[in-house]
């Protein structure tokens, strides 16, 4: 919120210049008007001034002061106080799709790509406000991690606790994880619909065919955007358990369907995106976050608070005590 103040008509500024002529206008008709008598002497006169003649210059100021007030009043001071409320009129409903199966251990992208996926994609709720953002897992099978809200704080200390664990059954299922995510979208109203699916790996597992998925996902109206997680060629990937419970790691042949993933998206509206690297993959979410934009509108509110009437009333109360003194105690004197 601001506040200024400001004249609305400052041009009737330019009537201060009458001021200076209408004093020397007054000057030079008291001269005319003040008689003078020439004797040879004024000693026998009694001495002093009739108090009077002194306070009749108090009549001319009286007026002055009430054209400056006018002139005031008439330029319309006032302050201006202005503020703005934005507010969301179409969101977007977006839910990401995320693929944590063990290959998203492999440390291709560092320190891994879940873990740098996880960082970027924080990074990319952070900059959508005012939007509702959820969040899918799968694996061999897909659950929903966080329903659509608008509460970062819960979406992304449910990003945060994303980890690869044995509770899902092993694989990707592609189209399971999809057709999750677009359960999570069919009653959303939102103007317009969007899923960020993820994966490192091929569609091996699972009840739900892709294609059938990402044909539910027209039915709804639902856009999807598709990244294909991995550096190209071999990748260091978890290919064993040591008997301590740990990965054994060992290079791997980076497989990703990318026929797949472009088919999905084409069908849907989308595009596909490759990221090789955790650059890659920021700018693929920054392009993301510039495709998909939230309506917003601003509302402007301005108050203005009028402040010549006190300048207008100043005004007539000097003109009403000028005329009160000009008929009252000057009148016989003038």
């Amino acid at each position: 919120m601001g506040s200024n103040f400001e004249f609305v008509n400052p041009q009737f500024f330019w009537l201060f210049l009458l001021l200076p002529v209408l004093v020397l206008w007054y000057l030079w008709k008291r001269k005319q008007q003040t008689a003078s008598l020439k004797i040879s002497s004024v000693s026998g006169f009694k001495s002093g001034k009739n108090w009077l003649a002194r306070l009749k210059p108090l009549l001319f100021v009286l007026r002055l002061l009430a054209l400056s007030a006018l002139i005031i009043a008439m330029a319309r001071p006032r302050t201006v106080d202005e503020s703005t409320k934005t507010k969301t009129t179409r969101g977007i409903d977006i839910v990401m799709a995320i693929d944590v199966s063990a290959s998203m251990l492999a440390r291709d992208l560092k320190p891994n790509r879940l873990e740098a996926l996880k960082t970027v994609a924080a990074r990319f709720i952070n900059g959508r406000p005012n939007d509702r953002i959820g969040l899918v897992e799968y694996a061999g099978e897909s659950y929903t991690r966080t329903p659509l809200t608008s509460d970062k704080t819960i979406v992304l200390s449910s990003l945060k606790n994303i980890t690869y664990n044995t509770t899902i059954e092993g694989g990707t299922a592609i189209g399971s994880g999809l057709a999750t995510a677009v359960n999570r979208l069919k009653e959303s109203r939102a103007k317009s619909k969007v899923i960020i699916l993820l994966t490192d790996g091929v569609n091996n597992t699972g009840f739900i065919d892709p294609k059938i998925a990402s044909e539910l996902a027209v039915e709804f109206g639902i856009k999807v955007y598709t990244i294909g997680l991995g550096s190209n060629g071999m990748a260091m990937s978890p290919i064993g358990i040591r008997p301590d419970g740990g990965f054994q790691y060992g290079n791997v042949q980076v497989e990703i369907d990318e026929a797949l993933l472009k088919e999905i998206a084409a069908k849907t509206g989308g595009q596909y995106f490759r990221a090789t690297s955790t650059t890659k993959l920021e700018q693929i979410y920054e392009e993301i976050n510039k495709l998909e934009k939230t309506d917003i509108e601003e509302f402007k509110y301005t108050h203005y608070d009028e402040m010549f009437r006190p300048w207008a009333i100043f005004a007539l109360i000097l003109i009403g005590f000028e005329f009160l003194l000009r008929t009252t105690i000057f009148k016989g004197f003038l």
